[in-house]
């Protein structure tokens, strides 16, 4: 019976990590999308959208089967919480993806304010922070997911800047405010992405740990 119940919980982990895949290629077509000025690649990543969802879902109702089947307890339950968690998570960080997807075909064939530096760099930290913590989520690696919050910060750097960019350009060209803002708005979603990162390594300490913690909290 423990070995059955093992086995669907490596499958959950398995799930998650396949849904964490389609997360981590929507983010990174969005802002080639973005970078390209590529609609029909960002409607697919609104219509891809669809398919996360439907993976969430998928993945609760085996949580939920699995749970009144079962009947776990103790450190196998934190497990199931824990993806329950987590997925919630990425279905949230693919509506970011999406969000970005949105400005781009809002944006359509209008050429942006200014190149694209920090929010590519954005997007691969963001995508990078995903593809570890899944792994340490996998692993259950807590040293890892403290680690992988510390780099929020980086995210937060960056979207400062391009905060503080745009911002220069609108006081300086009031006619491009309408232009400009969307860049901000796609910062933003990236940022939140990362936020979003910090809630799964909680969530990987909670697992380990049985305790819930705040990691990388800001004393501002």
């Amino acid at each position: 019976m423990r070995e059955i119940f093992s086995e669907h919980l490596k499958s959950l982990v398995k799930d998650v990590t396949d849904m964490s895949e389609m997360v981590i290629t929507a983010t990174y077509r969005s802002v080639e999308a973005l970078k390209a000025r590529n609609i029909d690649q960002a409607r697919q990543v609104i219509k891809d959208d669809l398919l996360i969802n439907k993976k969430r879902w998928d993945i609760e109702e085996k949580c939920i089967n699995l749970i009144a089947r079962q009947q776990p307890v103790a450190s196998d339950l934190r497990e199931i919480i824990a993806v329950l968690n987590i997925i919630t998570d990425l279905e949230r960080m693919g509506d970011y993806a999406e969000g970005i997807a949105k400005i781009v075909v809002m944006l359509g064939n209008e050429p942006l304010v200014k190149p694209l530096v920090n929010i590519p760099k954005m997007a691969d930290k963001t995508i990078a922070m995903l593809k570890r913590s899944i792994e340490a989520f996998a692993n259950r690696d807590t040293k890892a997911a403290k680690a992988i919050c510390n780099q929020d910060d980086e995210v937060d750097a960056l979207y400062n800047q391009v905060y503080h960019d745009v911002l220069m350009i609108m006081i300086e060209k009031p006619h491009l405010v309408e232009k400009a803002t969307p860049l901000i708005w796609a910062a933003h979603n990236l940022e939140r992405i990362a936020d979003r990162v910090t809630n799964i390594c909680e969530r990987i300490v909670f697992l380990v740990t049985g305790s819930m913690q705040e990691i990388n909290v800001s004393t501002y």
